[in-house]
């Protein structure tokens, strides 16, 4: 057996032993620098948990309270996931359900919506696909139903300029557009009303 100064000697005499132990170290070195340019394969699960539209950060079973400056509960808001951009100040919810609360002891209103985007900067929440309005009135529930609604928080109003259609027990209003004062708890319907009422016995 060689000693490895006797292997040092006997590689530095042969030339052409010595030229393909540079080759395969030059082709070794290219090969590892071009692999560290390959971004890391990603995680399936935490792709999905990201999303699609990859934002820049997003809330998984979020939930969103607010108070007036009495102290008194304003809004309760969920959903499932929520997702914020930086951009624009904007967040995308999916399936958001809101509770607004009007003066201390009225019953709050319920608001539902497949999609629901939120513009921080304007504190408007833009509800859309299947928005339900659920509000008791004495002892009746009343269901307003509608494609899409604008809740603003600043001024504690929300409205739309597509149909509605109002349900409870005793009938059906039909309208196109309204505009509902949380707090006084008012409805007003902007044109087209009909109405279809039964009389209770």
């Amino acid at each position: 057996m060689n000693s490895p100064v006797e292997f040092l000697q006997q590689f530095t005499e042969r030339p052409l032993v010595r030229a393909l132990a540079v080759v395969a170290l030059v082709a070794a070195a290219l090969f590892l620098l071009w692999r560290s340019d390959e971004p890391p394969a990603p995680d399936p699960e935490a792709a999905a948990l990201r999303g699609p539209a990859e934002p820049d950060g997003f809330v998984v079973d979020g939930a969103y309270t607010s108070y007036d400056q009495n102290g008194n509960l304003k809004v309760h808001f969920t959903s499932p996931r929520i997702e914020q951009f930086e951009e624009g100040n904007m967040a995308t919810m999916v399936s958001p359900t809101a509770r607004l609360f009007g003066e201390p002891g009225t019953e709050p209103w319920t608001i539902e919506a497949n999609n629901g985007s939120l513009l921080q900067n304007e504190n408007l929440l833009y509800l859309t696909d299947n928005v339900r309005i659920i509000r008791q009135v004495g002892e009746r529930e009343a269901t307003l139903t509608t494609s899409k609604l604008t809740l603003d928080n600043d001024q504690n109003i929300i409205y739309t300029d597509a149909p509605v259609e109002i349900t409870d027990r005793i009938g059906v209003t039909r309208a196109t557009g309204m505009k509902a004062w949380i707090n006084d708890r008012i409805v007003e319907l902007n044109s087209d009303v009909e109405g279809r009422y039964e009389t209770v016995q």
